[in-house]
């Protein structure tokens, strides 16, 4: 499985960008998608996630400015980013978690959990 993540780049503070992720190869299902942001000399953290039923999450700090999307015909997520803060700069990463992959005959492999490459998102004026 590979997870291919695009829509970073720098922005002055107010402005916007929408981030997208494409996972890809033999997955029957993925429980949730979400996104995780690392800045410099900072944890990784969790940012958002949607989840296969209904529902979703987001950190404190990003509530009402970003929203999270999820295509599931086309196991692809998205972070729509309004209103950023220099705060919000930091490499962005995608995460597929719980993927069952399509195995032989009608067996399943996983859950497993698959990262994206980092896209980097800058905020500033």
């Amino acid at each position: 499985v590979q997870l291919q993540a695009s829509g970073g780049g720098s922005v002055q503070p107010g402005g916007s960008l929408r981030l997208s992720c494409a996972a890809s190869g033999s997955i029957f299902s993925i429980h949730a998608m979400g996104w995780y942001r690392q800045a410099p000399g900072k944890q990784r953290e969790l940012v958002a996630a949607v989840f296969s039923g209904t529902g979703a999450y987001y950190i404190e700090s990003v509530e009402g400015r970003f929203t999270i999307s999820r295509d599931n015909a086309k196991n692809t997520v998205y972070l729509q980013m309004n209103s950023l803060k220099p705060e919000d700069t930091a490499v962005y990463y995608c995460n597929a978690a719980g993927v069952l992959r399509y195995s032989t005959g009608s067996t399943f492999r996983g859950p497993d959990d698959y990262w994206g490459q980092g896209t980097q998102v800058t905020v500033s004026s």
